[in-house]
């Protein structure tokens, strides 16, 4: 059957060959298919909660930025009104400020500055609030005031004033007259009934008297203008100072002009401004619609191509996989039969060994029991004058240390069987070790254990444990053969005890004289050790200067 080089695989894929604990191959296809499958729902879900929180934050977008033009749009029109308004009001200021200086022109002179001076007599100071706060409060300042009018009204030249402003102002926008002096006095009005009132605590007259015009917008919903009442009227009030001629101010102009007309144009534009704002807003609101519609149409078409991408991708790689796979089985199949043909090649060595043991202990042993026996009587039955005591004894020394070797070479020859046992480390690597001495290629390289204290039991097969430990001294001293000089080159054998591990160093120790030894190179030595060393839990790697193995430790409770 053909195989796959290992070097032709992936290193991921040469893990995956290694069987599992109960011996079967790893299945990566279904591990694949399972794992594989997960991750592509996770990626296809989390894709589709990036693209809905897309559309989200679009449509989130649209809504701020349709609220935002809003908003601005809102603040344009608001500024606009109050920019309008403002404007209407400087104008007519301005206007009221000519206004009031053509009536200075036209009449202070000649009717209001003496009116104003013969005003001074009247005492207003008794109508202000700290001196009727005694006398009755808002009926007291009533009949006071209503006194101040008949003073006023009765000064000299009153009557003749109202004449000339009402021509003055017959068919203007102007409603209303007010003439002040400077105390806040009101010397003159084109509504008689306000003759005769205090506007000293007036914001508007107190700026005006100061030098400064001072105009706001206000609305009437009855107000007395020349030509009668009126009413719901939008009116300009504005208080000018008149200034003398050298100077100083004479007095203070109140003016009311009607802007009804003007502020109803003002608000029609507006009005205008918002249908058309509202208007662009609503175009708006479609445009952002018709956007997130295409945005989720693009989004699902994304998520579309998306999971046609995926899809095809889970495929080819499922494709690779079962490729994989077949390689993975076929490995694996190539493993297991060359396992069976290692195994069976061991069985034979071994069977071959155990009877050419036994026969060597046959053909030996036999010969020197005799020789052992005879020995024996010649020490007890020949006089020492024959034969010297020593040569007996020697001859027995020599004849039990022969069937010592034999009976060690018998007993690490004999075949054992198939099944673990329990097994001495320390003990199985001093029987490879004393029979590896016999080998002629360890006369120049000799074999030194350092068996460790404390070492557990390993479950293992013990023929199999020992044809990797021969193979990798074997392997081992074929490289330290290599280092250039043999002289104090030894082989070293070590063991140790880990938490819950044996650790078994074998390396090689070179003499003064040589160089360092290279790093071992893989060979079909190691990768048979590696099969024989991995379905027992443990590891084998190469060390700067040999082999490292390490096997679990029996316990009791796996027993």
């Amino acid at each position: 059957m053909t195989t796959v080089p290992g070097g032709a695989l992936p290193r991921f894929l040469m893990r995956a060959l290694r069987p599992a604990g109960d011996g079967r191959p790893f299945q990566l296809t279904r591990y694949f298919t399972a794992t594989s499958l997960v991750a592509f729902a996770v990626l296809a879900v989390v894709l589709y909660l990036l693209e809905a929180g897309e559309q989200r934050l679009f449509a989130a977008a649209q809504r701020e930025h349709g609220g935002f033009l809003a908003t601005v749009q809102a603040q344009l029109l608001q500024e606009q009104k109050e920019a309008g308004r403002a404007n209407l009001v400087a104008v007519h200021e301005a206007g009221h400020v000519t206004l009031a200086h053509v009536f200075a022109n036209a009449l202070w002179q000649s009717h209001f500055a003496p009116l104003v001076a013969r005003a001074q007599a009247v005492p207003v100071e008794r109508c202000r609030a700290p001196a009727l706060e005694a006398q009755g409060g808002t009926q007291a300042l009533a009949g006071c005031v209503a006194g101040l009018r008949r003073l006023v009204a009765g000064l000299p030249g009153f009557t003749e004033i109202d004449a000339p402003v009402r021509s003055l102002m017959r068919r203007t926008s102007v409603f209303k007259i007010k003439v002040y002096d400077l105390r806040g006095l009101t010397v003159y009005s084109s509504e008689l009934a306000q003759v005769g009132e205090d506007k000293s605590e007036n914001r508007g007259w107190r700026a005006a008297a100061a030098g400064h015009p001072a105009t706001e917008l206000v609305h009437r919903n009855r107000f007395s203008a020349f030509e009668g009442e009126v009413e719901d009227r939008d009116l300009i009030q504005s208080y000018v100072p008149v200034e003398m001629p050298g100077g100083g101010i004479a007095g203070v102009f109140e003016i009311y002009s009607d802007v009804t007309p003007l502020l109803h144009q003002l608000e029609a534009g507006t009005a205008r401004l918002v249908d058309v704002t509202a208007r662009n807003q609503e175009r708006v609101q479609q445009a952002a619609q018709r956007n997130e519609a295409t945005m989720q149409q693009a989004s699902t078409r994304l998520l579309i191509v998306s999971a046609l991408v995926l899809a095809a991708v889970y495929l080819a790689l499922l494709y690779l996989m079962r490729n994989a796979q077949r390689i993975i089985d076929t490995e694996a199949r190539s493993r297991e039969q060359l396992a069976q043909r290692e195994q069976e090649w061991h069985r034979d060595k071994m069977a071959t060994m155990a009877a050419m043991a036994a026969n060597i202990s046959h053909e030996v042993g036999n010969p020197l029991a005799i020789i052992s026996g005879l020995a024996e009587e010649i020490a007890h039955w020949r006089a020492p004058t024959d034969v010297q005591p020593e040569v007996p004894n020697m001859i027995v020394q020599q004849t039990t240390r022969i069937a010592s070797m034999t009976r060690r070479i018998s007993d690490f020859a004999t075949a054992g069987s198939d099944t673990p046992e329990v097994l001495d480390i320390n003990q199985l690597l001093r029987s490879v070790c004393q029979f590896l001495r016999f080998d002629r290629r360890f006369g120049g390289t000799p074999i030194e254990l350092r068996a460790g204290t404390g070492l557990l039991a390993c479950e293992a097969i013990p023929d199999h444990l020992t044809e990797v430990f021969m193979g990798l001294l074997h392997a081992l001293e074929e490289n330290c053969a290599r280092c250039g000089g043999t002289a104090g080159t030894r082989i070293v054998v070590t063991t140790a005890a880990l938490e819950g591990q044996i650790r078994i160093q074998l390396a090689c120790e070179c003499g003064p004289n040589a160089v360092a030894c290279r790093v071992l190179p893989e060979s079909a030595r190691l990768a048979s050790a590696r099969r024989r060393i991995e379905p027992l839990g443990g590891q084998l790697d190469l060390a700067p200067s040999g082999i490292e193995i390490r096997l679990p430790a029996w316990s009791p409770t796996k027993g």
